[in-house]
């Protein structure tokens, strides 16, 4: 509890002594006087209530009169007066603004629990940089880091800044950034994101960012933004209120005076004024909106907090909602439902050559190149390459590179070398980008390389079809042939291939024209190509691990592990949140209709208003906390 809690529950239990023995010895005692059970009554009134007189006062001072703090203060101070004046009765007054209150720390206390996960996140945030100085190592603010700059991150520490490792090999605690409890293995050449803990050896790490564009920043940015986005059913409770209050405020009015005057002049009967202003005091007190004005935010706020326990940060209670009714979901390829990074899986040499000669050969004379298929070659041979023994390299504009390596004439290249070389050649069966290689001016074999597919992709497929998803689409840049082959291992429903950004755009714009209203449709990516789309899709959702910042910025959701499973689970948080909020909404006003009608047309008691009142939101919010545990909901 914090220590304004604990002060409000010390305030409880102080009032609930004085009434419990006020209520028990005046009778014995024999007072009966109405003004000095007034003041004696006034002294636990006045420490439970002090604060919702004063949050009322000010209210009618602002011109805000109509909220909770008002019907309480109306109600209470109503039913003193009415003891006063006729009843005796005071401490119905302390009583309703005593369960009032512990209404309020409940409530207050469950917020509190909620906000453990987002405080938990909050903590990723470093509190300085270890950088070498004159005098060893220098303690700095991480915002005066220059990028390029060599920072030590000692065991225990948080990584600051995103950077690539220089030196050391250690193991990553990432669990703060994307839920997962497995530690990450890291080495010399591994990037390393901010707010992950260093749990071994000592690492150097060049940085690559500036703090403020570092992903430890991002993530906190975007968590303390969130509440800034509300969902419609968040905004039709708050519109609710301001409408709702003022007219029941009427409304009790009304029941205070239309039943009396009816008595009196039409039926010719005893007025009864002080039963039905009772009556009215009891209206106001169970007619306050408090279960749905705190539980309906509570379970956007449990349902965002649950999500970025485990990995996925949604930027807005909007997006939350928008996500339950997701039918289409399109991805890009490359980085998101694949690794994005090139790998050889196949080497298939002829005659005399042997593989690992054929690599070599390949590896060596793609040297000089940058292109990602020319690193995923110089990766596979994995041996040092001397340039010494490489000359007269040239490079062919659309069908590859030609070298002499020790001596002997290389080519690497596609179809087209081949073909303008005069070569024969034979096509591997398995679909993925090929380099064929000739020594000498004799065909050698081929290499074929594939741009890997996630481990989970195909899970996530599985598990967004099992989520509701009506229709799954990739597009991507790459040929058709590679393309379908990944859309076919997936079980993906459409392929466009061999798309430039803006036919991306296109493809987006015709699935959004075909869908019905209620229909939404999310796109998935992690590249700067990839933000026009995400930013037109109903919903974006990100890669933040490897994605870029211009995606990440676009989105509206952001997976921290660049998991693609992660998008089913984010569903299912969604329909778990707003299926609490519904059940939220339809209870409190169920039990507050049924209250309302008993008060106006039974006479239900002050007592049973607060209980009423009170067990509501209590159950209302113990219901919206639910939407905090999403351990059970599979991934």
């Amino acid at each position: 509890m914090t220590k304004k809690q604990k002060k409000v529950l010390y305030r409880i239990i102080i009032s609930a002594v004085l009434l419990a023995g006020l209520m028990i010895l005046t009778p014995r005692i024999g007072i009966e006087n109405k003004w000095i059970l007034l003041v004696l009554y006034l002294v636990p009134y006045m420490i439970i209530g002090y604060d919702i007189l004063r949050k009322a006062a000010l209210g009618i001072y602002h011109r805000e009169v109509f909220d909770e703090n008002f019907l309480m203060a109306v109600a209470t101070v109503g039913a003193l007066v009415l003891g006063v004046w006729k009843t005796g009765d005071f401490e119905e007054s302390v009583a309703v603004m005593l369960f009032y209150q512990i209404g309020e720390l409940f409530q207050s206390c469950a917020v509190g629990k909620s906000r453990k996960n987002i405080t938990a996140l909050m903590d990723i945030r470093p509190d300085y940089a270890n950088v070498e100085g004159e005098n060893g190592l220098e303690q700095v603010d991480p915002e005066d880091v220059e990028v390029g700059t060599v920072i030590i991150v000692q065991p225990g520490e948080k990584v600051p800044i995103d950077g690539t490792i220089v030196e050391g090999v250690s193991t990553l605690n990432t669990s703060a950034l994307t839920g997962e409890s497995l530690p990450r293995e890291v080495k010399a050449g591994d990037e390393v994101i901010s707010g992950c803990v260093n749990m071994s050896g000592l690492l150097k790490v060049k940085t690559t960012k500036e703090f403020g564009e570092s992903t430890v920043s991002k993530i906190l940015d975007l968590v303390e933004n969130s509440s800034m986005k509300k969902a419609k059913s968040e905004n039709f409770i708050s519109k609710f209120a301001k409408v709702y209050t003022p007219l029941v405020c009427f409304a009790a009015v009304a029941v205070a005076v239309l039943p009396p005057v009816v008595n009196q002049f039409i039926l010719h009967q005893a007025p009864a004024w002080e039963n039905w202003i009772q009556n009215a005091l009891s209206f106001l007190v169970v007619s306050c909106p408090c279960a749905l004005v705190i539980s309906v935010p509570l379970s956007f706020f449990g349902g965002i907090g649950g999500a970025s326990a485990r990995g996925i940060l949604i930027k807005g209670s909007n997006y939350l909602e928008t996500l339950a009714k997701v039918k289409y979901m399109v991805f890009d390829k490359t980085g998101t439902l694949t690794q994005g990074v090139f790998q050889v899986t196949e080497i298939c040499p002829v005659g005399s050559m042997t593989q690992e000669d054929l690599l070599s050969y390949a590896a060596q004379v793609e040297s000089y190149s940058n292109h990602p298929i020319s690193r995923s070659l110089r990766e596979a041979y994995g041996k040092e390459i001397d340039n010494s023994q490489i000359s007269d390299v040239e490079e062919i504009s659309g069908h590859g590179v030609t070298a002499c390596v020790n001596g002997m004439k290389v080519a690497a290249g596609n179809q087209k070398l081949m073909k303008q070389l005069q070569l024969e050649y034979s096509e591997p069966q398995q679909v993925g980008t090929v380099v064929y290689v000739a020594v000498d001016g004799q065909y050698a074999g081929y290499i074929l390389i594939n741009d890997v597919v996630k481990e989970n992709s195909k899970k996530a497929i599985a598990g967004l079809k099992s989520a509701g998803v009506k229709k799954t689409v990739m597009l991507t840049g790459d040929s058709r042939p590679v393309a379908e082959s990944i859309a076919k291992e997936l079980n993906v429903d459409e392929v466009y291939s061999e798309l430039l950004p803006a036919d991306k755009v296109e493809q987006v714009e015709a699935l959004l024209a075909k869908k019905d209203d209620a229909e939404k449709l999310a796109f998935v990516g992690d590249g700067i190509n990839d933000a026009p789309v995400l930013s037109r899709a109903d919903i974006g959702i990100a890669m933040g691990a490897m994605g870029s910042d211009a995606a990440i910025e676009a989105a509206d959701v952001v997976l921290m592990d660049d998991d693609p499973a992660k998008i089913a689970l984010a569903m299912k948080i969604s329909r778990k949140t707003l299926g609490i909020v519904y059940q939220n909404i339809v209870f409190a006003l169920a039990v507050k209709i049924i209250c309302l009608l008993l008060i106006a047309f039974a006479g239900l008691g002050m007592w049973l208003a607060i209980l009423a009142d009170v067990g509501v939101m209590v159950l209302a919010v113990l219901n919206a906390t639910r939407a905090l545990y999403t351990k059970r909901l599979a991934a």
